[in-house]
């Protein structure tokens, strides 16, 4: 809102603008806006000037993540973040939230506009963290490019309701998995179901 607010946009209802969830900040000034690529490279900088100080902690956990995340770190597992959200971001977040030390890897895009699509993110970290059997790894995301980016990197996902998405996006992206809820996402998990 504060980025299009710059350009004379004003949005009476935020939630108009959850379509910006997911994708790179950059295509969905330009799809949604009919922003050039140098205004939308402009209104990413605005959106940063609110972001980096104020909007980075505009932000809840959802209920039950932090057990659930315990969970899966105390039985082993390995939890990795591939976000499309800047690294240095998502890395101030985790820490603002004390949830840091359940990730044992933090990947996302790189503030110059480079490795922005899920795909590259997720590929990038299976080669970092030197992951060779594809097939224990799981994605978790709630908008169709995070199901894209895992069926294009070989891996399975969980296509999660209580985000940004619907179940209709999701099974059509060809999610291998919906949890309804984040207690569900434990029971795929272990049981694969």
């Amino acid at each position: 809102m504060y980025a299009l607010k710059k350009y004379g946009i004003e949005v009476k209802d935020k939630n108009e603008l959850n379509k910006f969830i997911g994708p790179p900040l950059g295509d969905s000034f330009q799809k949604y806006y009919g922003f050039s690529s140098e205004e939308a490279k402009t209104a990413i900088e605005y959106y940063r000037e609110y972001y980096t100080e104020k909007g980075i902690f505009e932000n809840t956990l959802y209920d039950g993540i932090e057990a659930l995340l315990k969970r899966i770190k105390d039985s082993g597992g390995i939890i990795i973040l591939a976000t499309s959200k800047p690294k240095i971001f998502a890395k101030r977040i985790l820490k603002h939230f004390g949830m840091d030390r359940y990730f044992s890897y933090v990947i996302g895009s790189n503030l110059d506009g480079t490795m922005v699509k899920k795909y590259d993110i997720i590929k990038s970290a299976i080669e970092s963290c030197q992951i060779t059997d594809l097939s224990k790894a799981v994605m978790v995301g709630d908008r169709h490019y995070d199901i894209d980016g895992a069926k294009k990197s070989g891996i399975r996902s969980i296509g999660v309701l209580y985000g940004y998405g619907s179940r209709k996006e999701l099974k059509e992206a060809g999610a291998d998995f919906i949890a309804g809820s984040v207690e569900e996402i434990w029971d795929i998990l272990i049981g694969g179901k």
